[in-house]
């Protein structure tokens, strides 16, 4: 994974995590790596990894079990959330660059549509 400076590094990783459990590659109840684990797989200090676990657990999208490890929280609304969460970030950035570049709403609508169109091709 490639970091970007001007964000801290385990907020990062909270994003990476969160996209792979959208998409479902990081499943309900599923055991997340221990953090030395953790801290390998994104190579990142274990401190930080050790912080990367106590944000998601303070946003309710894993739980530790004492002497068992992190699990992924089993809650599907907490995931529905966070998946709204993460579109208005994505528009945000969108209406933002389209506006700053003077793009009026139905020429945005046009674009999107033409673009969409040949992502399915």
């Amino acid at each position: 994974m490639r970091y970007e400076n001007d964000r801290p590094i385990y907020l990062q990783v909270i994003e990476d995590i969160s996209r792979r459990l959208i998409q479902g590659e990081l499943i309900l109840g599923e055991k997340l790596p221990s953090v030395r684990e953790l801290a390998v797989q994104y190579q990142i200090n274990p401190n930080t990894a050790s912080r990367v676990y106590k944000e998601m657990e303070s946003r309710g999208l894993c739980y530790t079990k004492r002497g068992m490890g992190t699990f992924i929280t089993e809650d599907s609304g907490m995931i529905k959330m966070l998946q709204s969460e993460m579109a208005e970030d994505c528009l945000d950035t969108f209406l933002q660059g389209m506006q700053a570049i003077g793009i009026g709403l139905d020429e945005m609508i046009q674009l999107l549509r033409e673009r969409y169109a040949k992502e399915e091709l």
